[in-house]
């Protein structure tokens, strides 16, 4: 009878254990499978908000009417200055309610293009524009930039301030004549062409004068340049403009940043490709804009790929518009200092940039992803979002974050840069070059918040280099066939 009780014991309390167990085992998994669901949706909604930024973009659309430039007087012999026959078409085209200005086929030598409301400049297959060699048709002087700072200066080659619903398409080329020759050695570098004793852009009455008017906050339009200075005009700007789509068009010979919507909104870069290896030849810079979508574009540029700036010091703090809403899928970035970058005139901030589907590859592409800035810049970066980018060739990191960045003279001051929130997901590098992370914060404002997911980087000489900032957050990362562990 004491074996037959004992033996119901020991069976109740087996039971009993078995119970608990199923119910802790049931318990984890609904923890664990609730834990996935959470990041999951995290996941999703991140990138919910890029699609819903690119669903929110108004693309311009336009009048079935067309505006042959050749109507105009143009003549396509390469030599021939159609300065008035792109103004009469596009005015006609404005004044009609808007449409397509054509460019047909052949070789139009222009002045600089002045956009306006519900116009479409369109370059059929085989249309190449060719912009004037001659400084003095980029007079007089217009509301434009150079390295973030606000001034009054020779036009951009394509210019629109104001306009709403504006595009350049098409499958021509736009030719701005950029070289050793003409604009490039303005620069100042001999091997851009500049010849010793020549002017140049840091000469005291170019740069240094405009810098010294942004410190003192002297009114745009008391910053007068263009002629007698040296500072390069942009190629195709927009300044305060809604509605902008560049579609198609291939950019080549740039005497500047070649695509920069400027305090815009609602802008779409699509199928553009850019192979220019001038001096600060950026591809895309979108400076105090929001809602940008960059798809389907082929960066081969002598400077960033893709630039997303807000101001230089005193300009970006007096103008106060964060970049925002970006969005950068389904491109090829070829030579370039990097692919997708964040600075260095981001004094007025940046947030919500979101890359994927992209593939980099360049023995001369110098980073993938990368923040610049300093104490005389400050502002911020919040929200970049990565995933899904093929890797062949950097040079020197994948990730670089760096709040020392200068390569002028002193480049301290008392605005302390804040960068926080950067995530990289499901990341291939076959050959990653000197870094795989590399990050230089301020003790005053360590780097927060970096993560890397499912990151894969083979070839590179130092897996990471941190400094002043809180530890990496790696899972499943693996560098030199090493397994990244987070500290």
């Amino acid at each position: 009878m004491k074996k037959l009780k004992n033996y119901t014991y020991l069976t109740l309390l087996f039971i009993s254990c078995t119970l608990v167990s199923c119910k802790q085992n049931h318990s984890k998994e609904n923890s664990d499978t609730a834990e996935s669901t959470e990041k999951s949706s995290t996941k999703d909604t991140i990138w919910s908000r890029a699609d819903k930024i690119i669903a929110d973009i108004t693309v311009p659309k336009f009048q079935d009417k067309e505006f042959n430039i050749k109507d105009y007087g143009a003549v396509s012999d390469g030599s021939t200055n159609n300065s008035e026959a792109f103004k009469k078409a596009i005015a006609a085209c404005n004044k009609a309610g808007g449409g397509k200005v054509i460019v047909p086929e052949g070789k139009f030598l222009t002045g600089p293009i002045h956009l306006k409301t519900n116009v479409n400049l369109h370059l059929v297959e085989g249309a190449e524009v060719l912009f004037s060699k001659n400084k003095q048709d980029y007079l007089p002087v217009v509301h434009t930039s150079y390295e973030g700072v606000e001034l009054m200066n020779y036009s951009p080659l394509i210019y629109a301030k104001g306009q709403k619903n504006i595009a350049v398409t098409g499958k021509g080329t736009l030719n701005g004549q950029a070289g050793k020759s003409n604009w490039w050695p303005w620069c100042g570098a001999e091997r851009y062409g500049h010849v010793e004793g020549e002017p140049k852009q840091k000469d005291e009455h170019n740069l240094p004068t405009l810098r010294k008017m942004n410190e003192n906050g002297t009114p745009v339009e008391e910053r007068i340049f263009g002629e007698g200075h040296q500072l390069r005009p942009l190629f195709f700007e927009t300044l305060e403009c809604e509605n902008v789509l560049v579609s198609g068009v291939t950019f080549v010979n740039a005497p500047f940043w070649v695509m920069h919507p400027l305090k815009s909104n609602n802008i779409t870069v699509d199928g553009v490709t850019v192979n220019s290896h001038g001096p600060n030849n950026d591809g895309c810079d979108p400076e105090y804009s929001k809602n940008v979508h960059i798809t389907n574009c082929r960066f081969n540029t002598g400077d960033d790929c893709i630039a997303i700036k807000s101001g230089r010091n005193e300009d970006g703090r007096r103008v106060n518009i964060p970049s925002e809403n970006i969005v950068v899928e389904n491109c090829e970035m070829k030579d370039g200092h990097g692919g997708v970058v964040m600075g260095s005139e981001i004094s007025a901030g940046v947030r919500n940039v979101y890359v994927r589907n992209c593939k980099m590859d360049s023995p001369n592409l110098d980073r993938v992803i990368r923040i610049k800035t300093n104490t005389l810049r400050g502002g911020f970066v919040d929200g970049v979002y990565v995933k899904n980018v093929e890797v062949g060739s950097v040079k020197e990191a994948v990730l670089k974050i760096n709040t020392h960045y200068g390569i002028y003279a002193n480049q301290e001051g008392e605005f302390i840069p804040s960068i926080k929130n950067v995530y990289l997901e499901d990341i291939t590098v076959e050959n990653g070059g000197e870094y795989g992370i590399l990050i230089k914060g301020r003790e005053q404002s360590p780097v927060e918040n970096i993560n890397l997911t499912n990151v894969t980087i083979k070839g590179v000489e130092k897996p990471e280099s941190v400094e002043n900032s809180a530890p990496v957050n790696y899972s499943n990362t693996i560098i030199n066939n090493i397994k990244m562990e987070s500290k």
